[in-house]
């Protein structure tokens, strides 16, 4: 291999390998139907609010909001707040989306998430049954922004069907659905009943609050 080459190749790889090792740094937070167990203490959240300090993700080249109109899209299709899908790709935007890193990270850590949205194979394949995209494969999540998302909606949609009519808690129904997003079904139902999250759900939910003045500025909608 030509010298010059070589040290172009060498360069790339420590570029990659020090993204894969920044991936494995992080927190990981919606995990596309991950369950955790929940805390069955008295909740005490409001409605997503507004909040003037938007995240880091806001202004990075992880920005989102360059999907807003795929956004609106299928939010619309499954019968979602676009906002609320919006904030979560705010919130998953915490680990670089590019295929090669992903799946490089992916050959580390084999049951990681795929995708802008971070779903998993087992829910992404339960979500795409008898759905416009049920031949597609989880596998071209990395390289399908619009598949990503279009999934993620039609996994909220599939959440809102769980919950229950009424529930007695502060919770609104999108915070329910974010913490069935990174937290799954049964720990929703779970929070829906009175419980309150802690840890990575508490974490997940705080970030939705912090991500929700940038996914409505994304959206062009008020606070």
């Amino acid at each position: 291999m030509h010298r010059g080459r070589a040290r172009r190749v060498g360069r790339r790889s420590v570029v990659l390998l020090t993204a894969v090792v920044a991936v494995s740094a992080c927190t990981p937070s919606g995990d596309g139907g991950t369950t955790r167990t929940a805390d069955p203490a008295k909740p005490g959240v409001t409605a997503p609010r507004a909040t003037p300090t938007p995240t880091s993700a806001s202004t990075s080249n992880q920005d989102v909001a360059r999907y807003a109109g795929l956004v609106v899209r299928y939010a619309r299709q499954a019968g979602i707040d676009p906002r609320l899908l919006m904030a979560i790709l705010y919130n998953e935007s915490y680990k670089p989306h590019d295929p090669a890193i992903e799946r490089a990270w992916q050959r580390i850590k084999p049951d990681a998430a795929f995708g802008i949205a971070n779903m998993h194979r087992a829910a992404f394949d339960e979500t795409k049954r008898g759905r416009g995209f049920a031949d597609r494969n989880w596998e071209e999540l990395p390289d399908d922004p619009a598949l990503a998302i279009e999934a993620a909606a039609w996994y909220l949609h599939d959440l809102a069907a769980q919950l229950p009519a009424t529930w007695p808690g502060h919770y609104s129904r999108d915070e329910l659905l974010a913490l069935g997003y990174n937290a799954g079904a049964s720990s929703m139902a779970a929070f829906a009943r009175g419980a309150t999250p802690t840890g990575a759900a508490r974490s997940y939910l705080d970030r939705l609050h912090a991500n929700w003045a940038a996914a409505g500025r994304a959206l062009g909608v008020g606070r």
